[in-house]
């Protein structure tokens, strides 16, 4: 391992502790705030994701976006490559995905404009630690080339940290929202 994978290997051990804390305290209603800024984007093509493990829950707040406007979740082609977003409705049927995460059984592939990113760790500059796959990297990059596309960490509060290991290839995030704030960069 380089030395730049140990840290951040040690960087992510540290936040899915915080992280698995967090979840295990976690308020009623934690996706209220950001139901609250989604309200501000009605109708816009975004893109949520299927909760896995100890990750905040962003599915209420997807239910009422999707009232509005498409709603994906992220689908996995193969490492290394960009996402790709299937429609998802509250009531579609699911099956399993890579790494445990549910997609829509019947693939209706669309652009978001809007994603809302899972993640390990936050700073308050708008860097993100994720799970090292790069997936979320790439697909903003892809996106970002082609139109403006918002990327909205969601995270607890507890998972900011200071000093993240960053590349110059991280995509940064235009917001964070957790169970209690909204920070903007």
């Amino acid at each position: 391992m380089t030395d730049l994978a140990e840290i951040k290997a040690a960087a992510r051990k540290a936040a899915f502790a915080r992280r698995k804390a967090a979840f295990d305290a976690r308020p009623p209603g934690a996706a209220g705030r950001l139901s609250e800024v989604l309200a501000g984007y009605r109708g816009v093509p975004l893109s949520g994701y299927m909760p896995i493990r100890t990750e905040i829950d962003p599915l209420p707040a997807m239910a009422e976006a999707s009232a509005y406007g498409p709603v994906g979740v992220p689908v996995i082609q193969a490492a290394e490559q960009p996402l790709r977003f299937s429609r998802w409705t509250p009531e579609g049927v699911l099956k399993d995905g890579p790494f445990g995460a549910k997609v829509p059984e019947v693939d209706d592939y669309f652009e978001p404009e809007i994603l809302i990113v899972p993640l390990v760790a936050f700073d308050a500059l708008g860097g993100r630690l994720g799970y090292g796959g790069g997936f979320y990297d790439r697909t903003l990059e892809r996106l970002r080339a082609i139109r403006p596309t918002m990327a909205i960490g969601f995270a607890f509060d507890a998972q900011e940290a200071d000093g993240l290991p960053l590349e110059a290839t991280d995509q940064p995030l235009d917001m964070v929202i957790t169970e209690s704030r909204v920070l903007t960069f």
